[in-house]
């Protein structure tokens, strides 16, 4: 059954900087037909979506991150990733990777912990 994982969580200082990074696990994501998403949920508050990008290559950001964050893809790869810069106490939550694939319907990575405390 093919899952999404997602990697490079961690704790960094506020300004700090981390990269995240999203695959199928056994198989390749096709970005020509795959849409991604990040999105992150923090504790007692809904999940929300931060970043995605569309199988045409166009993003979009939630206004929070907008100017801090960048997502991008390798296609080589069949990896995404969320570039996170200038990070703050309230981009803590548990970062989730999340593809609508016309293959495979909507999936949903376990979740990476994101820790930005001084």
């Amino acid at each position: 059954q093919v899952q999404l994982v997602e990697s490079g969580g961690g704790l960094v200082q506020p300004g700090g900087s981390l990269r995240l990074s999203c695959a199928a696990s056994g198989r390749r994501l096709i970005f020509s037909i795959d849409a991604m998403n990040w999105y992150r949920q923090a504790p007692g508050k809904e999940r929300e979506l931060v970043a995605a990008i569309t199988s045409d290559g166009s993003t979009n950001y939630a206004d929070s991150v907008k100017g801090r964050f960048t997502v991008s893809r390798d296609t080589a790869r069949g990896t995404v990733y969320l570039q996170m810069n200038s990070l703050k106490p309230e981009d803590t939550a548990v970062y989730y990777c999340n593809v609508e694939s016309p293959r495979w319907g909507n999936l949903w990575g376990q979740g990476t912990q994101v820790t930005v405390s001084s």
